[in-house]
Parts: C-alpha cells; structure tokens; sequence
C-alpha cells in the first residue's frame, strides 16, 4: 500500500503485519478528525472490544490542524496541535483495542476540494484489502463542511469498489448536527451501552480538545443517554446509551442514486410526519 500523502501515519497496536490488520478487519470507521471516531461512533469500537471474532479500524483523514484551543494547548501552532491530536488518536487505538489505525494527514481545504483525488484513492486502497462488513461514515446531513466532504469522499471511493467487494452495510453517524430527528422507523440505534468505561477512558484521552475548550466528554455521554431515554415515551428505556446512525447502504450500492435526493428524502418523511401529527390532532370534532 502507497498512501499520497508522505505524513500518512499507520499504526497497528499488537504489531501485525498491515495486510493482516486490514484483513481482519469487519467493522470499519472513516472519520475527519481526530476525536471524530472515537466521540460520535463509540458502538462498533465496543463491539469488537477484547474479541478475536471481529475487529475495528479506523481512519481518520484529516490533520485537525484548524481546531479550536485555549488554557495549556492556547499558544500551540497548528503544527504542534496535529502532533498532540496524532498521538492522542494512537493512544486511542491502543486503548481500544484497534486492529489498525490510520491517519491520512490531510488538509480539511483538501477534503473539501472535489477536484483532488488523493483522499478517494487513499480510501479505496484501504477499502479494497480490509474488505469489511460494515462501514461507518459521516452523516451526509451534517452541518460541518468537512464531515459532509470526507462522506462524499468515502462514498466515492466506496463506490469505486467493485459490488462484490462493497461492504453489506454502511451506516452514517451523528456529529455537528444530531439525528434524533429522523423518523423511528428510520432511525438504526447502535448501543452504545457497552463497556461505560471504556467510553470514558477514550473520550478522555483528547485533552487537547477537552482542556482546550470543548467538553466533549460530558457532551457525547449527554446525548448517547438523552438518545435512549426520550426514543420511547411509553416503554421504559431498554439501554441508558444509543448513538443514532442513518442507513446509507443503498448509496453504496446504488452508483447512479444522487446523494442529495437521498438525504431529502428522510426530510420529506419528516416534515410528512410532523405534517400528519398536526393536522390529526387539530381537527375539530364532527
């Protein structure tokens, strides 16, 4: 493998050989940013946590050059803050048991420009020899222009793939913009109940983000128990922490189907539902 960019970093924390790494691996995760994975989709890293059956990798395609910082990370050059945020996301992959973690290195302008290939070819090289079950992606309705490019950038080199190479599920996770607001029917819940402590021990390894300013921390385990406990006004919660993901496996699969006609289409059965609710209980009685 010859990823484009030179500051590529490749880490595997038992020590196998990549090709191994990759080949076991069955749930994969493509984030932005360090902290991205680890922060918004905790579930299939507890999912494979201490077993030998299945396996997590994640990739993280940019630097987080361009975060905010203040208090001990304040007078930090980007290039000092890409260093600290490369370590912690090692350290997390050792923590979490991964079988590989990769970091492209690239530039947020990068991800977000359509015209650069460098990330799609990257991400194929990785896709084409992990094979994995299961994808996990970025939500294409998130409000962060970077999350939105590295979705498009994952589904293309997804779609690059020849079908049967293609992963039989792919799921998009919350980020800067949450996904409660998807129909239930529609919502897929991703437990993420599971080994509390090690969902803590991971969020709390981003110091860089969490004592540069933002509580992720409490923010992430807020709305991974706010998610279970206001899903069903009528039955007690069934799990104190669910992560919401959209199913985008059609758009895997699927080459000609538009991204954009996808994604509206759960706004519409939203808006169709909150539409319905008004109109039924505002009727005035016979």
């Amino acid at each position: 493998m010859k990823l484009t960019n030179e500051h590529a970093d490749i880490f595997i924390p038992d020590g196998v050989g990549l090709e191994e790494a990759l080949s076991r691996t069955t749930h994969l995760c493509i984030g932005a940013h360090p902290d991205d994975i680890e922060l918004n989709c905790y579930p299939p890293i507890a999912e494979c946590y201490g077993r030998n059956d299945c396996w997590f990798t994640g990739v993280t395609v940019t630097d987080g050059a361009g975060c905010a910082r203040e208090g001990p990370f304040a007078a930090c050059t980007d290039a000092e803050m890409v260093a600290v945020r490369c370590e912690e996301q090692r350290r997390t992959a050792a923590i979490g048991q991964y079988s590989a973690q990769f970091q492209l290195g690239y530039s947020s302008a990068i991800a977000k420009d359509p015209t650069d290939r460098s990330i799609v070819d990257d991400l194929r090289q990785i896709l084409e020899i992990a094979q994995p079950q299961t994808v996990y992606l970025h939500n294409p309705a998130d409000k962060h222009d970077t999350h939105v490019a590295v979705f498009l950038r994952s589904l293309a080199a997804l779609r690059a793939l020849p079908i049967e190479q293609r992963p039989q599920k792919a799921f998009a996770y919350e980020g800067w913009r949450n996904l409660d607001w998807l129909n239930d029917s529609e919502k897929v819940a991703l437990d993420a109940s599971k080994h509390t402590n090690l969902a803590s021990e991971l969020a709390g390894v981003f110091e860089s983000q969490i004592a540069g300013g933002k509580r992720y921390d409490l923010a992430v385990a807020g709305r991974r128990q706010t998610n279970a406990t206001f899903f069903d006004a009528y039955q007690v919660d069934a799990t104190n922490a669910l992560t919401w993901a959209m199913d985008v496996t059609p758009l895997v699969h699927v080459e000609n189907l538009p991204v954009e006609n996808f994604v509206l289409g759960f706004i519409e059965r939203f808006q169709d539902d909150v539409s319905l609710r008004l109109k039924r209980l505002s009727q005035e009685p016979e």
